[in-house]
């Protein structure tokens, strides 16, 4: 599998920083990634500050069309969907028998057809596991990745940058989307599909362009926000036109942690229940009829929790003088008094420029520690720092509209 990124092959003389993203379990399947195009405080920066253009190449697009799509992956997936109005976006799980997740997916129903985007390596199996469920319904699934590519903008001037530059303007102006929301724009001569969707604490632009155009819509979108590759560090955020700057995942990944946003692949994956995640509320429906894995998640439901599930825990504060030592992925977590035996894992960490730098996780600890409040030490660095669950996953978050 690759889904090269027409972006990074465009920016090359800005020499970005680059890394594979790997399948679990398969790191033949590389999908290459900007890290980071310059300092990564900057680019943080900008997502809070102005806003920062992100390159997505790790993302994949299902087009499903046919008069029955919607029906159809009403019965198959865990949100409901016959609600799912025109230019209007919800988020979802594609289960298998046993209830594990096999995607997570963002279902964008745009009247004629709807998309699902998702993880690059959930891809095929989605393309072998969901069209086999079709029998006599109009509906039929295509992989438009390769003509689709993905960026998006986090930051509070997106909307306003992105009805800048649309020509003409769209029918429905970017910075009045509220979330789950979608329009289409006009930029550098081709159509692009804008989907709201807060992940980072701030106003975010999902948006999904033609590959063959997505260098030239990139460009645009920096041209129009006042950025220039040739002088960086002129980058202004308080000045009127300096609205964008590009960003990579380093960035991006601080923010998102910070807003409580967990990632398939990442905090939780194939091996993981709805239950398990900390967004089971935001992609399941119980109200709705049979699905697949539905069996599973309704006993699991009646059975009050899961044997564990995703957390978000604050690292206590070395004090002042004293570093405080960020745990990594992998790092295990323990309960306070509770031994050499652990309880859990990290799954992403970062240090968080909101709560004063201190080191902030999430983890997949054992149900009997997720109480808001429990205290809890985790590995980091060789030593054993204290930590406290959270009530819920979002450090931080500062949407404005």
């Amino acid at each position: 599998m690759s889904h090269p990124s027409p972006v990074i092959a465009h920016a090359a003389e800005a020499e970005p920083l680059t890394s594979p993203y790997a399948a679990p379990g398969d790191p033949t399947l590389a999908i290459e990634v900007v890290q980071a195009f310059g300092p990564m405080p900057l680019e943080y920066a900008a997502i809070r500050r102005s806003c920062g253009l992100l390159d997505l190449p790790q993302r994949a697009v299902i087009e499903a069309t046919g008069a029955d799509r919607l029906d159809f992956l009403n019965r198959m997936i865990t949100q409901e969907l016959r609600a799912l109005a025109p230019l209007h976006a919800c988020r979802a799980f594609w289960l298998n028998r046993k209830g594990r997740i096999d995607a997570d997916l963002r279902v964008i129903e745009l009247g004629g057809r709807t998309l699902l985007e998702l993880d690059a390596h959930a891809l095929k199996r989605t393309m072998e596991t969901l069209p086999a469920f079709v029998f006599a319904e109009d509906v039929a699934f295509r992989d438009a990745t390769g003509e689709t590519h993905r960026l998006a903008l986090h930051g509070p001037a997106g909307g306003a940058l992105l009805d800048a530059v649309a020509e003409p303007p769209a029918d429905r102006p970017a910075a009045s989307l509220g979330q789950g929301e979608t329009t289409t724009a006009r930029i550098a001569g081709t159509n692009v599909t804008v989907v709201r969707d807060d992940s980072a604490g701030e106003v975010g632009l999902e948006l999904f362009v033609p590959t063959d155009a997505a260098a030239r819509v990139f460009d645009r979108l920096l041209e129009a926000g006042g950025w220039r590759w040739d002088a960086p560090e002129a980058f202004d955020p308080g000045a009127a036109r300096a609205r964008v700057r590009p960003i990579g995942w380093l960035a991006y990944n601080v923010a998102r942690i910070e807003a409580g946003t967990p990632l398939y692949y990442l905090d939780f994956g194939p091996d993981s229940l709805p239950h398990e995640t900390g967004v089971l509320h935001d992609r399941v429906s119980f109200r709705k009829g049979c699905y697949l894995g539905q069996e599973v998640v309704a006993r699991m439901e009646s059975l009050g929790q899961p044997k564990q599930r995703l957390v978000a825990l604050r690292i206590d504060s070395a004090g002042e003088g004293h570093e405080t030592p960020q745990p990594v992925t992998g790092d295990a977590v323990f309960a306070e008094d509770g031994g050499d035996k652990p309880i859990g894992a990290v799954t992403s960490s970062t240090l968080s420029p909101m709560l004063g730098g201190v080191p902030v996780c999430f983890a997949m600890v054992r149900s009997a520690h997720i109480a808001p409040g429990t205290r809890l030490n985790v590995e980091a660095g060789g030593l054993r720092v204290g930590a406290a669950v959270q009530d819920g996953l979002a450090f931080h978050r500062t949407v404005r509209t």
